[in-house]
């Protein structure tokens, strides 16, 4: 079969785990292309690579014959990028979160749906081995009615962080803890325990930045289940703990660990085969991403070779958004908002 050409825009911080990605996965996908607004990192990625480097987006969609676009870009652009990308009839896979605001995640999907072209946006940690075992649980009912569930994500950003770029800690290009830093943990909340009923956040800011870096989320489930999520990027002195914990009327789960890499309490009323599984799913990791992107590349060709449905498309990253945006109103606001959200 013809390769998948790729070409990623935006050679920052997370770049690394895509270039990593396409390496692993050469027999079926081929880096055509990148592109960064910076000359300078354009260059060194162009030689790096050995491939085309531009500056300019547009200017490369015209250049090159391309299948999908990896968007590693700072939030706030990927939403215009995305537009660019569909119109040009090209593929995009964009990290996350897909967008800062509501109405551009609305308007990647329609942009996409329009050019009859794919939307993924990247949610590496449900291929974490640790966390697909908690999914097939949920799943199969084994904690029977979930009665209560908390998530931590207690990491560190100095200022030093902030201080790498302008558009960090901005809430037009960045979005603070919750929306960055703790994004993929947002995404557990319905992607294992369902469709939220209403929220109410409270988040501080000590960081020199627009955005939080500190908050609390308050959470009641359509199921009844209730449940919050705390997060702060002012942990000392570095990154402490990514965690969930579920408890059900039959069982009860923690998955901890830097970045819930490390089933900590696996207790259920009845055995399955598979909970021997439990010790080898826990894994040792410095990196908070994980190593789910080369996991999520391959759902992506997959699906583009017609093969399986796509884990997350723009729909299922609107999730997440909404959550999000109802969590930043609240926190706002000083009130409880319901969802969905309506403007």
């Amino acid at each position: 079969m013809k390769k998948i050409r790729i070409a990623v825009v935006g050679c920052g911080r997370i770049s690394k785990n895509h270039f990593d990605s396409i390496k692993i996965h050469k027999d079926n996908i081929e880096l055509v292309s990148i592109c960064d607004i910076d000359q300078e990192i354009a260059l060194e990625h162009k030689e790096r690579y050995g491939v085309e480097g531009y500056t300019d987006l547009e200017e490369m969609l015209v250049g090159e014959n391309l299948d999908l676009v990896s968007i590693c870009t700072p939030s706030g652009i990927h939403a215009e990028q995305t537009k660019i990308c569909a119109i040009h009839g090209v593929n995009v896979m964009t990290e996350k979160p897909m967008a800062t605001r509501w109405d551009d995640g609305l308007r990647m999907v329609k942009a996409c749906d329009d050019a009859g072209v794919r939307l993924f946006v990247v949610k590496q940690n449900r291929f974490n081995a640790t966390l697909k075992l908690l999914k097939r649980a949920i799943e199969e009912n084994r904690f029977g009615k979930i009665n209560m569930v908390h998530i931590n994500v207690f990491w560190t950003r100095p200022q030093s962080y902030y201080d790498q770029a302008k558009w960090r800690g901005t809430w037009e290009f960045d979005g603070g803890a919750f929306m960055n830093q703790a994004s993929h943990y947002v995404d557990l909340l319905d992607w294992l325990i369902g469709p939220i009923d209403k929220i109410h956040a409270m988040m501080t800011t000590t960081r020199d930045i627009e955005v939080e870096d500190t908050g609390v989320i308050n959470i009641k489930w359509r199921k009844g289940t209730l449940g919050s999520m705390s997060v702060t990027m002012l942990t000392y002195p570095k990154n402490l703990e990514g965690s969930i914990t579920i408890l059900g009327e039959n069982g009860t789960v923690k998955i901890g660990g830097v970045a819930v890499n490390d089933i900590q309490h696996w207790e259920f009323d009845k055995p399955k085969d598979y909970d021997k599984q439990v010790n080898d799913a826990s894994y040792k990791t410095t990196s908070i991403y994980g190593f789910g992107h080369p996991l999520y590349y391959e759902n992506i060709i997959k699906v583009l070779r017609g093969e399986v449905e796509p884990e997350t498309d723009g729909r299922e990253g609107l999730k997440s958004l909404e959550v999000l945006i109802a969590a930043y109103l609240s926190a706002r606001d000083g009130k409880t908002i319901s969802l969905p959200i309506e403007y």
